[in-house]
């Protein structure tokens, strides 16, 4: 019998540097950064998605649409640099979001677009969210006009047998505003 399967966006985040963080700061602040990256994500989520579980540093997201998806992940980016809370450092996350059908285990979700979505955010980098090609595929014309995907190419990761074609997502807005002539919008 084949497993349940959830078809969505997966999103894995990382907090960046966060070991070292630790090592310096000392556990509680590192429980209050976890505890800052929790409460700012559960306060961005739109109907229908969910925070998978937690994973050290990091979560792992579910979405049932991949253009919601986007633009939660790009909100919280947003959020997580400007979070009003100034007695922890600036929280930088990086993120990466694979559209898939992954296997259902109880509540949590296993399967190749979960490692898929696990690799990609092995190479964002500190404030960045990467999207795979099937991610972008899913997302409609319309948002055209409010978000830009810049091509980073097909990228070889790490257990992957084929390369995973990547862009880096970011606002439409914030493309003109940085100048970045190398973006293309859907």
């Amino acid at each position: 019998m084949a497993p349940a399967t959830a078809k969505g966006a997966v999103v894995f985040t990382d907090i960046v540097g966060f070991t070292e963080f630790t090592a310096v700061c000392g556990d509680e602040e590192a429980v209050a950064l976890l505890t800052k990256q929790e409460r700012v994500v559960r306060s961005a989520l739109p109907e229908g998605a969910r925070i998978v579980k937690d994973l050290g540093d990091g979560l792992l997201l579910w979405f049932p649409d991949a253009a919601p998806a986007v633009e939660t992940c790009l909100d919280l980016q947003e959020r997580f640099e400007s979070d009003p809370d100034e007695s922890l450092a600036p929280l930088w996350v990086r993120m990466g979001l694979h559209w898939g059908t992954p296997a259902r285990r109880g509540d949590d979700l296993v399967g190749h677009d979960v490692n898929v979505a696990a690799r990609i955010v092995d190479v964002a980098g500190p404030g960045e969210l990467l999207v795979s090609d099937a991610a972008k595929a899913r997302i409609a014309d319309d948002k055209e006009d409010e978000l830009c995907f810049e091509e980073l190419g097909p990228v070889v990761m790490k257990g992957l047998t084929e390369p995973v074609r990547l862009f880096r997502a970011r606002r439409e807005a914030t493309q003109k505003l940085a100048g970045k002539s190398r973006a293309t919008s859907l």
